[in-house]
């Protein structure tokens, strides 16, 4: 074990030529950040999660009643035994040849058992009370981080001048507000990735995850081998964003439609210029070419901008979720729909009930067709089901 510790904390590949780990040793004139200092984290994490039940339960939900979201869920699939043992032993989403089976086995037609599906498949979906407590949640732990962000950043030098971030480097003593700051949102990115199993699940699940996974570890690179200046600056950025997109959720889910298209369409603006402008002219060309300059390469600096560049792919591809959303709300007239979040449109499952036979009046030459809706429902924004 100790053989492997020594081989993952090998000092050639986390710091700089010249440097050693005994170099930042905390002393009476400094402190440096240190790799034990992150398993604060780790407590902080079930901390989290406790303050997210308590806040919920008593201050997003009754503000949640205050503005008569209901808590009930998406009705539910008529019980049938055949259709029950289809959906959760064979498959959620049967094809022709299927569905015209059991339509000749319990005399429905092909219509209702499709529309059967669509209310299972929903019937999972959480409340839109739940979704609205969740995205409050988010949204005021994004609207706290950044502020603090925001206020602490002002006064460094760093924010005026990013080639701050690398002058004297390693050898920036750490501050109790940027040590604050790092295990705040380590311990937030690492709850967000335990929970997104058991939150409401959206279509972009594998991206989220593969994005909480780089900022964990951008958080713990840039902490390790203290670049904490520059990770406060990226921290900030990110934060700005999802304040606004949380706030459009929740305005969506309490029904105000022009709030929400007014908070969406400020959303999509800093998101696109903060994520393809701002994060690549400013955090981009300081990691990359300033420190290459200042400090010069090293194995760790290879693999951190590794991660932002990652991350830059990330933005890319949710900037052009959201510059799609934005062109169906415009045509549509309002916010139907997150590509970026959620994963099935509503509009796309039948919530209305299911008749228990074919509608036998309405065949025409063996061939059965069903009246009254088409089995879909329309402007149901912000969906998700899981």
């Amino acid at each position: 074990m100790a053989g492997i510790l020594a081989w993952f904390w090998n000092e050639r590949f986390w710091l700089p030529h010249n440097v050693t780990w005994a170099d930042l040793k905390n002393t009476d004139e400094a402190t440096f950040p240190q790799a034990e200092d992150l398993y604060l984290a780790c407590p902080l994490v079930f901390c989290i999660f406790m303050i997210r039940l308590v806040f919920e339960r008593f201050i997003a939900r009754p503000c949640a009643m205050g503005l008569k979201i209901q808590a009930n869920g998406p009705q539910k699939a008529q019980p049938n035994a055949i259709l029950e043992k289809v959906f959760t032993a064979i498959t959620k989403h049967p094809d022709e040849k299927r569905l015209e089976g059991l339509s000749k086995q319990l005399d429905w037609d092909v219509r209702t058992i499709q529309r059967w599906f669509r209310q299972r498949r929903n019937q999972e979906k959480p409340s839109t009370l739940a979704r609205f407590c969740e995205s409050m949640w988010r949204f005021t732990f994004y609207l706290y981080i950044f502020t603090y962000g925001v206020r602490f950043l002002k006064k460094t030098p760093w924010l005026w001048n990013t080639k701050e971030c690398w002058y004297n480097y390693p050898y920036q003593p750490l501050t109790v507000d940027i040590h604050y700051y790092y295990i705040l949102e380590l311990s937030f990115y690492l709850s967000l990735l335990f929970s997104q199993f058991t939150d409401i699940r959206r279509k972009d699940f594998l991206i989220m995850f593969l994005h909480h996974v780089a900022t964990i570890s951008l958080i713990i690179f840039s902490y390790v081998n203290n670049m904490a200046r520059v990770g406060t600056l990226i921290m900030c950025l990110h934060d700005a964003a999802d304040v606004l997109i949380e706030a459009a959720k929740m305005a969506n889910y309490a029904k105000c439609q022009i709030l929400c298209n007014l908070l969406f369409a400020m959303f999509a603006i800093l998101f696109i210029s903060s994520r393809l402008g701002v994060y690549p002219v400013w955090i981009l060309n300081t990691t990359l070419f300033e420190s290459w300059e200042i400090v010069g390469p090293y194995p760790s600096w290879w693999v951190f901008n590794l991660l932002l560049v990652l991350l830059q792919l990330l933005h890319t591809f949710w900037s052009y979720l959201i510059v799609k959303t934005a062109c169906q709300a415009i045509s549509k007239g309002k916010v139907s729909k997150d590509d970026r979040s959620d994963i099935e449109s509503s509009s796309d499952e039948d919530e209305s009930p299911p008749p228990n036979q074919k509608n036998h009046s309405s065949t025409t030459n063996g061939t059965n067709k069903t009246h009254g809706t088409n089995g879909y429902l329309t402007g149901a924004p912000y969906p998700d089901e899981h």
